[in-house]
């Protein structure tokens, strides 16, 4: 038809690169809080315990220890001198964790040293004229931060059962559980999206994890069947205990990550095979009972006083690895603060006074010997010197410094006959009791300080 003209139809707007990418980010705002929220990935362990349990502990803000080097801290001793932090190790030689109150048990603290990580270890170096029997018998030695210091940097939450939570869930689960977590990424495209899903689920610090849950209760014999456990010998410095060896429940990338070339095991102490303390420690006769441990080192408790880490700590010469003495170094169960240095050291038996708005009633202790540093006879190739003493290990970071405070300890605490050369700080417990029957008490932080006998002190070696 005249005077038409036939166009060619409009075919929409045009996407260029700038809308695809506006399209991107507007999908990414709506989508990260859901991502936040609900991650698409299963719950952890222990986020799982978080439905029917409490984690036992104080988050840092609230630690005991904030502040103690510092302005904040006392010039002078305090009367009375007082609990400033109680610490208990689930695990040997892997991250405490600090509470405000705890039951003490003939063993120490509940909850504490439960279980520690063994090597299988081969007899090697064997004499020449050893058998073939003896050529070929491996056995389980615990390990420490002594040889594997990573083992600082491994976290132990312990998660108690709340009753309100239970009824909530209609859950019947009494039981309490340890969770050991460790970081751990994997190679690839793989570890990139566990570092990812790390970052949604538990904040932009955080870092991929594994997670090992452990029973606090002994098992039953039909729950170490059904698991595959076994009980087995295990070598704890000169003593042999047989403890049950948890071994199933031990990820082979644990192993990888603190370095263990042999098979690694994680035992758990058995009640009924506690280990008789004897050395310095009070007898049957008057503790009334026999005094007992699980795996702690010697004895049932180590205490620490802040004063006497202070004016160690004004002692050693500083540098850039190594800027300050963290108490925390020492692993102590109970540490004071408001006495003056040193004065520890004479002490034959305390006790420790609750405040007048507590419930609780007084806890005694023996104070059997002072705390030594042991020396380690097989020390890793990392650390040459046969004085590596776990002390050195940076409880963050799990990085070991070449000398201190090892060295500073052998040359300003030198104060015990028994125990030349080896330096010594703090003092090993064994708790006494009232009622024999019940044969616990409690410590809880705020309690006072009193010295009720002084005497000399003598290490007597292992």
């Amino acid at each position: 038809m005249d005077g038409f003209t036939d166009t060619a139809p409009q075919s929409g707007p045009a996407v260029d690169a700038a809308g695809i990418f506006l399209v991107f980010i507007t999908i990414i705002v709506f989508m990260l809080p859901v991502l936040i929220y609900f991650p698409p990935v299963p719950p952890s362990k222990s986020e799982a315990l978080l439905q029917t349990h409490t984690p036992v502990g104080l988050a840092s803000s609230k630690s005991g220890l904030r502040g103690h080097r510092g302005r904040h801290a006392p010039l002078a001793p305090e009367v009375p001198a007082k609990i400033r932090s109680l610490w208990i190790y689930p695990v040997k030689s892997c991250k405490g964790i600090e509470v405000s109150q705890s039951k003490v048990l003939p063993t120490g603290l509940e909850f504490d040293r439960l279980y520690t990580f063994a090597q299988l270890k081969s007899p090697f170096p064997v004499a020449l004229d050893a058998s073939d029997e003896e050529k070929s018998q491996h056995k389980w030695e615990f390990i420490t931060q002594r040889h594997f210091p990573l083992l600082a940097t491994v976290e132990v939450d312990l998660y108690v059962p709340d009753i309100a939570k239970a009824q909530d869930k209609s859950a019947t689960s009494g039981e309490a559980f340890i969770i050991v977590r460790f970081p751990w990424q994997e190679r690839g495209a793989l570890g990139a999206l566990g570092w990812l899903l790390a970052k949604l689920t538990r904040g932009w610090r955080a870092l991929p994890e594994m997670e090992i849950v452990l029973p606090v209760e002994f098992p039953s014999p039909d729950e170490i069947d059904q698991q595959g456990y076994s009980y087995d010998k295990v070598k704890v410095w000169k003593e042999t205990v047989t403890a049950l060896n948890l071994e199933p429940e031990l990820p082979r990338e644990l192993r990888l990550y603190l370095g263990v070339s042999n098979r690694l095991g994680i035992f758990r102490i058995d009640p009924a095979r506690l280990r008789p303390v004897y050395r310095c420690a009070p007898t049957e006769a008057d503790a009334a009972y026999q005094p007992v441990i699980g795996f702690q080192d010697a004895y049932p408790l180590h205490l620490l006083n802040l004063f006497s880490v202070r004016d160690l700590d004004a002692r050693i010469d500083k540098d850039t690895e190594f800027h300050h003495l963290d108490p925390r170094r020492f692993r102590a169960n109970i540490i004071v603060d408001g006495v003056a240095a040193y004065d520890e050291d004479n002490w034959k038996t305390i006790r420790f006074n609750p405040e007048p708005s507590s419930t609780r009633e007084c806890a005694a202790f023996h104070v059997s010997c002072r705390t030594v540093r042991r020396l380690t006879n097989h020390p890793p190739p990392s650390c040459p010197a046969a004085r590596c003493k776990m002390p050195n290990v940076d409880p963050d970071t799990g990085c070991r410094h070449a000398v201190e405070p090892d060295r500073s300890l052998r040359k300003f605490r030198d104060v015990d006959e028994g125990a030349k050369k080896k330096g010594c700080l703090g003092m090993q417990l064994t708790p006494l009791f009232d009622d024999t029957d019940s044969m616990e008490s409690w410590v809880e932080v705020g309690m006072s300080l009193e010295v009720m006998d002084r005497g000399s002190h003598r290490y007597i070696a292992q």
